[in-house]
């Protein structure tokens, strides 16, 4: 909203300093400082009513240490992520973007999503939530919007070099664009596509639509299916990913917010055509938008670690848990580096796959032998460590430190053919 105001001041009158609202990195900064004021300053505001409203976390005894201590401690806390992200992108992005459309559709819908479940816990008093059918539901039906619209939304291209060997130009022909690298021409043209970024891989791209090469000739028209298909099982994965991982005070936020930044320069990157050219990754028009929703959800993340790191005044609930985990899933598929998340998400990985192998053993061991045996002490991950003795405290700031080291290397991958 600001956007549009400052833009049409820009347009009809010369005030010095409106020219800055013109720059993403500015008004991304105001998006992280809105969003921090909101979570902290309004974020206690928040916590107060829900403390009245006896808004609190039911906490089952599974012998781990401080545990019993949290019970009571207000949850649904979510509602002031969701808070600290909408409401500076709201003000201060390009409400046409498709790109922002999309992740603001992704908020609101995960939001929703985590809210019911934690209502049905709190106010229904049924410890189980919304039914697991439900969530899946609610993911996949967001993973098809998602998947839909990158595909077919005419807005939505990638720029790709059309040809590179004896091009002049005279020879280029709109709608291409001329480049020029060294003494050579070459040109470029913005395209419907299913390229996206792979580390490891010839240019750093691979086309989603040659899984279906065995097809034969024509197979590039069933490529939607696979596109969306990935799609829906992506946002699935982190969301429940980030949902498994938010069990310990301050895991979650802090892994997020490193998460939400690495995004955000990605984007940063892949929206601009100058940089995108110098490290020769994909650009993507339009893209650049998003670093405003980058910075609002770091914001948020950050402001809301100020009340949920140890010992936690809050806890998000499923409303912040499965809002996060939709929305680095959609974001990474947006900018294209969707294959990156096992990668960037590493700690996410780590913690579902900690269930999945505990489960799975646990039922294999009880099937062959009569008695169920575990590979850790206790699943996720985090209170396997618990478990063995550690402090929370220690645990989270390992974990973030692993983190770190995983955005690093997911950064690094950009250069790796």
């Amino acid at each position: 909203m600001l956007y549009y105001l400052f833009e049409y001041l820009n347009q009809h009158y010369d005030f010095p300093g409106l020219r800055l609202f013109q720059y993403i990195t500015f008004r991304t900064s105001l998006a992280i400082i809105i969003s921090l004021i909101i979570t902290t300053v309004y974020g206690r505001r928040i916590i107060d009513y829900l403390q009245k409203m006896q808004v609190g976390e039911t906490v089952r005894n599974l012998g781990l240490e401080g545990q019993m201590q949290k019970q009571g401690t207000p949850t649904m806390g979510g509602i002031m992520i969701l808070l600290g992200i909408l409401v500076p992108t709201l003000l201060l992005a390009n409400l046409t973007n498709v790109y922002v459309i999309l992740m603001i559709i992704t908020t609101v819908w995960m939001g929703a999503v985590g809210f019911l479940d934690d209502y049905i816990k709190v106010f229904k008093k049924n410890k189980e939530g919304l039914a697991g059918r439900f969530k899946i539901v609610g993911q996949v039906g967001l993973g098809l919007i998602i998947g839909y619209t990158m595909y077919f939304n005419p807005n939505i291209v990638v720029r790709q070099t059309v040809d590179e060997v004896g091009v002049t130009e005279a020879t280029a022909k709109a709608p291409m664009v001329l480049r020029q690298k060294g003494e050579s021409f070459y040109y470029t043209q913005d395209v419907k596509s299913t390229l996206t970024n792979v580390p490891f891989y010839k240019n750093n791209e691979f086309d989603y639509a040659k899984v279906l090469k065995f097809l034969g000739e024509g197979y590039e028209k069933y490529a939607a299916l696979v596109f969306i298909l990935i799609t829906v099982i992506i946002i699935t994965a982190v969301s429940n990913g980030a949902n498994i991982t938010d069990g310990i005070d301050g895991l979650a936020t802090g892994t997020s917010a490193i998460i939400g930044i690495t995004l955000g320069l990605l984007a940063y990157v892949s929206g601009n055509t100058v940089i995108a050219d110098y490290l020769n990754i994909m650009y993507i028009p339009n893209s650049g938008e998003l670093m405003i929703f980058a910075g609002a959800f770091v914001g948020a993340c950050v402001g809301f670690l100020w009340y949920n790191s140890y010992p936690a005044q809050v806890f998000m609930g499923d409303t912040g848990s499965l809002a996060i985990g939709g929305i680095i899933a959609a974001f990474a598929i947006m900018i294209r580096k969707e294959l990156l998340i096992p990668i960037l998400c590493g700690v996410f990985l780590i913690e579902i796959l900690s269930v999945m192998i505990q489960v799975s053993y646990f039922k294999y061991t009880k099937k062959r032998f009569g008695e169920g045996r575990r590979v850790f002490l206790m699943s996720p991950l985090h209170h396997h460590y618990q478990k063995k003795g550690y402090h929370e405290a220690k645990i989270v700031t390992r974990f973030w430190i692993i983190s770190i080291l995983l955005a690093i290397i997911t950064i690094i991958t950009l250069k790796l053919r």
